[in-house]
This record gives structure tokens, sequence and C-alpha cells, in this order.
């Protein structure tokens, strides 16, 4: 099986996010990546494969990966023929190791942390009441805004570094996987959207990156993101549209051309579409400091 070498960052343009997934069954193939991933499966079972070890995993399962631990959840033939009758449903949290670069890491208090840290790179199964403190955080992280997600996610690192209910996967750390890996040719992708979201982004520019067609490109990009490419280039617009419309005094047709978009008409309707409010609700809504939601 090939190791997909990829990284989490570039895609979201962010060293921290949290997400829910659900799923027919869990599709992403056998990965590494710079980042530290925090796994907790809410629903399905199957095995799963971190580092060398091969594991049955159910729901409740636990696992925090360290940076390039090759990885991957395997649901058994139930969901992937339809025959479940449940979903494949985790909450992942990715971190990206420059978040610890700011010397408080360094502090002697934070020795317990640092080891974890160091321990994870063999994977760690979290058990019993740890794994259940850790849930709750982690439903917390989904619905908090701002600084309140670092403090929730130091709140759970510390948990973990004071914790004796964790289990070490992998006896030895893993190596020498960079000759059986295939690199992440949509990385490039990522950092080029982020880069490039102002301008007028071509498909045929974009499968350029990838050495593939255009038509191949989109194949491959359904497969791995469960979306088409034009919508995930919308999402990134749209997403720093909501970030000016917060942070700054600009007009909605200035903001409109400078995420991308061509007309004053097509922008507010992406907008309304991706958020459930025009860009002058979200805005004033923002201000008043109340829930983003249409009147009724």
């Amino acid at each position: 099986m090939k190791i997909l070498q990829t990284e989490i960052a570039p895609k979201i343009n962010s060293m921290f996010s949290v997400m829910e997934r659900k799923e027919s069954f869990f599709s992403a193939p056998l990965h590494v990546h710079p980042e530290f991933e925090l796994v907790y499966i809410k629903e399905s079972y199957g095995k799963r494969i971190v580092g060398n070890q091969i594991e049955r995993f159910e729901a409740g399962d636990m696992v925090l990966i360290g940076p390039s631990l090759p990885h991957i959840w395997i649901n058994d033939d139930s969901f992937i023929n339809g025959q479940a009758g449940t979903t494949a449903t985790s909450i992942v949290l990715y971190f990206h190791p420059k978040l610890f670069e700011c010397g408080l890491f360094d502090l002697p208090e934070a020795e317990s942390l640092k080891n974890m840290l160091r321990v994870s790179k063999l994977g760690i199964a979290i058990q019993h009441e740890t794994r259940d403190k850790v849930a709750e955080k982690i439903e917390q992280i989904l619905h908090a805004q701002g600084f309140q997600r670092i403090l929730l996610l130091l709140e759970i690192l510390q948990l973990l570094a004071e914790s004796t209910e964790l289990a070490q996967i992998n006896a030895t750390e893993f190596v020498h996987y960079d000759n059986k890996s295939e690199k992440d040719r949509l990385c490039e992708v990522y950092r080029y959207v982020h880069e490039n979201f102002r301008s007028d982004i071509q498909l045929k520019d974009v499968a350029r990156l990838t050495n593939l067609t255009p038509q191949s490109f989109c194949r491959l990009f359904k497969k791995r993101n469960n979306l088409h490419f034009v919508e995930y280039l919308n999402q990134v617009r749209i997403s720093n549209a909501c970030r000016l419309l917060l942070d700054s005094d600009w007009t909605i047709s200035e903001i409109a051309y400078n995420c991308g978009y061509k007309t004053i008409s097509n922008f507010n309707k992406l907008f309304k579409e991706t958020t459930g409010l025009s860009p002058k609700r979200y805005r004033e809504q923002a201000i008043v400091n109340v829930p983003l939601q249409e009147a009724s």
C-alpha cells in the first residue's frame, strides 16, 4: 500500500483546525503529514493502521498521531456496501509543530507536555476517563470561536500530558517510509489557491500544477476532498470575504473584487448560498453581535 505524503496546513491556511466528518465510510488513503492529528471516532468500526500496527477500532476510539506517522482508518465492508445502518463520523484536530515555537513550551512547566508530544511519534491510544474528558473538550472546540479554541486545545494537551491512561501504539518509531511514499500533488494546489484567490484562477492552470489533464485533476480533487474544485475555491474566497466584512471598512463591491469575483451580483449570490446571509446582513449582524441568521 502506497503512503501518501501530504500536508494539512496549506489546504486550510491555518496551523490549527478542527473538523467533523460524516461519510458513508472513511475514504482517506494511507498517508502522512507534518501536523499532529487527534482523531475521535464517534460512529463506525473497522480497522486502523498507525505506523506498523493494525488494530480494530469502534465508536469512542481516540488516537493522537505525531508528525510523519503513517495512518489510515478502514471501515468494514458493510459501510462500503451501504449496509451498516450508520455513518462513519469522526472529529479530527490538526495542529502544526510550529505552534510550539513561541518559547512558551520551553518552560520547565511544559516538560511533561513536550514528552507526551514526543511519544506521539509512536502513536498514542487515549483511554478510559481521559478519553471521555478529551471528547468533551473536542466537542466544545467545534463550536468555540477565536482564542477560546486555542485555550481548549491547550486544556486537551494538558489532560493528555498528565494522564496515566495512554497506551503507546508502536514499540519503535516508524522510519524509512520515504522510498514508498507518494508526494501529495494537491498540496501545491492548496498553496496556489490561497496565494492567488484574488485573481482569475483557470482550471487548466491549476491542473498543470499536478501534471494532470483538467478532467483527471477534477476527478482526483473530488475523490480526495468530497467536493468539486470550484466549490473549494469559492469556500476560500467567501472565507476571506467574511474576514474583510468584519475587519475592514471596505465597501461590499471592493471586497467582492478583492476576493476574485468579477460581478457584485455573483458575489452576493454565492455568499448567501454559503453563509445563509447576504454580505450586508452578515456585516450588520456581526456589528450588533447577534446570531448570524436571517430574520424570520
